[in-house]
């Protein structure tokens, strides 16, 4: 195989998880160790030159080095990257790295402890972290920009819950649904990824659910943001971590990887542009993403749909609903093939790196399929995509950063830039409902002014809060002062 190919070739050789009651750095070096044995070989710790880490929910100023420590890999460069980044970029960096030659063999690790956070709190004791005194990492990538509008921040609506929820919202009343339409075809969904999680010994919460079930609110199913409960929510209260050794052609025949672990990238697409929930004309799609199926499908000649093997980013139902319909997906279909973020778990900021670890053992077995992994950063802001196969094609991957071409094709609406920044008379573009208990307590609402803006606002009327969650309230006109709002 190695004959026709460019030595620089980049290839994905070695994957490994971790999951057990210790500290976040430890999975990861868990996870590290883990893949260096899938790879094979004889060396190849000591020759990882780089290695990058997402921010996690942990403090460690450069844990990148840590595992790096823990592995023997003692002259790689450490790389940190923010939050709002998405982790399709770490790949990208290093494939590109290794395209251009600065790297030979990289890892790419991340990885949280929040069960084994919670249970020593539990416990009454302290959580710990090892401590990096004077640490820096060797390069720290940064987020350019908020991902949040000030007044969507004075609103307090960066709980990811309740925008994923204004999304899929939007999304049923543009489609023309019922809320019972759409109750319905979210627990069917979920469901359905339940069931695969079933049948996944590494998920974290792996059962059968019927879909009444997930629909209905509950002790054990609470209300989150109206039409979410809690487990249609990612899971983040769990201790998984995954690591991705990387490198080049002419370094997996140096130190003997053997080629049947080679697994190569063929598309590594991801978008830096973007633009809050407030802001977005069309809140329930995404043509962000739709413009990265469309440039991976051109690269691999058919569609993304017809792909073998798919995991899509599945933070919330509203997620999985819209790139369903941005990349052409099955609507009836279940792109997963770990049981998804609320089922199998969903480490923070690094499922990405556990779904390119899901999809490279199904590849090596399946030497004629592709696999596709998506990825959503903010909410649903920076789409990310990529492609990979046990076969290349012969090409170096297709990388980019289709910031410009997103951009082109994502209609804005200026907002209304504070609370009282706007009194006047508007429509409900889309809203949630947030909760006292079991009860409705709050709308909130993202509404057009008839100024031809955009505004957050709010009414703590419990009434109209229940009525909301069974008559449509998309489209309706209200009467917006003061960051409230009353039905006009």
């Amino acid at each position: 195989m190695s004959g026709s190919l460019d030595p620089r070739t980049p290839v994905l050789v070695g994957v490994g998880t971790a999951s057990a009651d210790a500290e976040a750095c430890v999975l990861m070096a868990e996870a590290t160790v883990a893949a260096l044995a899938d790879a094979g070989g004889r060396g190849l710790a000591g020759a990882i030159d780089r290695v990058a880490v997402p921010q996690g929910s942990w403090a460690y100023p450069d844990p990148a080095r840590l595992v790096a420590d823990a592995v023997g890999a003692m002259q790689a460069t450490t790389h940190l990257v923010e939050l709002g980044i998405p982790q399709q970029s770490l790949i990208n960096d290093a494939l590109a790295a290794i395209l251009s030659g600065s790297s030979d063999v990289a890892v790419v690790v991340g990885g949280e402890a929040k069960r084994w956070v919670r249970g020593r709190e539990k416990a009454g004791l302290p959580p710990i972290e090892t401590a990096q005194p004077g640490a820096v990492p060797d390069v720290v990538r940064r987020r350019p920009g908020p991902l949040l509008e000030p007044v969507e921040v004075a609103h307090q609506l960066w709980d990811p819950v309740q925008q994923y929820a204004m999304i899929d919202n939007a999304l049923r009343a543009a489609e023309g649904r019922t809320i019972a339409d759409q109750r319905e075809e979210i627990a069917d969904l979920w469901s359905r990824f339940a069931a695969v999680a079933s049948l996944n010994p590494a998920a974290a919460f792996g059962r059968m659910i019927e879909p009444a079930w997930i629909a209905t609110p509950s002790s054990d199913n609470r209300p989150l943001a109206f039409p979410y409960n809690k487990w249609h929510s990612t899971q983040w209260t769990v201790n998984q971590a995954a690591a991705l050794v990387l490198c080049s052609v002419e370094a997996a025949e140096r130190f003997g990887v053997p080629s049947d672990r080679w697994v190569f990238p063929r598309v590594g697409l991801e978008s830096s542009h973007a633009v809050s929930l407030l802001c977005r004309e069309r809140i329930g799609e995404w043509p962000a993403m739709e413009v990265m199926g469309e440039t991976a499908a051109a690269w691999l000649g058919r569609p993304v749909a017809e792909v073998e093997v798919a995991e899509v980013y599945s933070c919330f139902p509203a997620a999985v609903r819209v790139q369903q319909r941005a990349l052409g997906l099955d609507l009836n279909g279940t792109p997963t093939i770990s049981g998804g973020m609320a089922f199998a778990g969903g480490p923070f900021n690094n499922y990405v790196l556990q779904s390119v670890a899901g999809v490279a053992p199904v590849l090596r077995g399946a030497p004629d399929s592709l696999a596709m992994v998506t990825t959503v950063s903010g909410l649903l802001t920076k789409p990310g995509l990529g492609i990979w196969s046990s076969q290349p094609d012969g090409r170096p991957p297709l990388l980019a950063d289709l910031a410009y071409e997103a951009e082109s094709v994502t209609g804005v609406v200026d907002a209304v830039a504070s609370l009282d920044g706007y009194d006047g008379l508007g429509t409900v573009a889309t809203y949630t409902v947030t909760y006292e208990g079991m009860d409705p307590a709050r709308v909130v609402a993202v509404c057009d002014t008839d100024d031809g803006r955009r505004c957050v606002s709010f009414s703590d009327n419990a009434t109209l809060a229940a009525s909301v969650c069974t008559e449509e309230f998309i489209g309706a006109r209200v009467r917006i002062g003061s960051g409230t709002f009353i039905p006009d």
